[in-house]
């Protein structure tokens, strides 16, 4: 695996989920960053603006194994994770839940209760589940592709921040605009069962993932970084600090949204690209700050234009 080949993949991707979603090309590449980052993905909208249908057609392209949770309150963590099932000899067999995959698609994630929640919190941080003090590993590559409908509706659970620091990027999946919502219009009966093809495979993958770690990010661009995320993290409207797990998204989401471009090095452009995608669901805003209708998106802003760019 090359630079060249890893840009050739990652175009029939993108060729292939616009057979199934028109549009979006943003949260599609943020779903190919993140899997190459060896992260995960939260993708919150409205019903209907294609959250799991993007999900769905991402998993069939990259190949692999693939699980869908559609989350309800009344689930468990059991559910989940699996459980062992005791014969009437009392001899156990494991029953695997559908987290062992190496595509899961957490459809509705806050629509279950914390306690069900958590049980994906291990399985997103060390990929494996402990289940009666018995560690099993799950599939490698692997990936949590949640939605999240809008919180404060009826029958939802705000995601914990814990919960919430586990995904390595956020997109937003808005209504498609009048021009978009034309085109899925006149190619419905195509986009409801669309010719999706696997273009690549776990192995490849894989090799992506590795080849990542190669990309050169200059000690300037580090300090980029690091200053970005001090900046927020002190900042007097910011009501929690940014974890380190912040700085860290952003690094590895650079390295491979620069592989995607076909470069071997990180620019501070591919940073200030990132930022968003990676810190904006972390950040949460003081009851003052909120009155005065400031919100993440615009204290980011702010501090992008306050911390020095690198020269490069």
């Amino acid at each position: 695996m090359n630079i060249e080949k890893t840009a050739e993949v990652y175009r029939k991707i993108m060729e292939e989920l616009s057979r199934a979603v028109i549009g979006k090309n943003e949260i599609k590449k943020a779903l190919v960053i993140g899997l190459i980052a060896g992260g995960h993905i939260l993708i919150e909208g409205p019903p209907g603006s294609a959250k799991t249908t993007l999900a769905k057609s991402f998993s069939k392209i990259i190949g692999g194994t693939f699980k869908r949770i559609q989350f309800t309150p009344d689930m468990m963590p059991a559910d989940i994770t699996g459980f062992y099932l005791y014969s009437l000899q009392g001899e156990p067999s494991f029953i695997e839940g559908p987290i062992f995959a190496n595509i899961v698609l957490a459809d509705e994630l806050n629509r279950t209760t914390p306690r069900t929640q958590s049980a994906l919190l291990e399985a997103m941080q060390e990929h494996q589940v402990t289940i009666e003090r018995q560690t099993f590993l799950l599939s490698s590559p692997f990936m949590v592709i949640a939605t999240q409908v809008q919180t404060g509706g009826e029958g939802t659970y705000p995601l914990t921040d814990v919960q919430i620091d586990r995904f390595l990027l956020r997109a937003y999946s808005q209504h498609p605009d009048r021009e978009e919502e034309g085109r899925i219009i006149s190619s419905i009966d195509s986009i409801e069962a669309p010719d999706i093809k696997m273009v690549t495979t776990t192995e490849e993958i894989i090799a992506m993932q590795q080849l990542s770690k190669q990309i050169h990010v200059s000690p300037a661009v580090v300090n980029y970084i690091t200053s970005i995320v001090h900046s927020l993290r002190f900042d007097p409207d910011v009501l929690s600090g940014l974890s380190a797990r912040s700085g860290i998204t952003i690094f590895k989401c650079a390295r491979a949204f620069a592989l995607l471009d076909g470069r071997d090095y990180v620019i501070p452009d591919d940073v200030k690209r990132l930022v968003y995608f990676a810190v904006e669901h972390r950040l949460r805003v003081k009851p003052e700050a909120e009155m005065e209708d400031i919100t993440p998106r615009m204290i980011i802003t702010r501090n992008l234009d306050k911390v020095p760019v690198p020269k490069f």
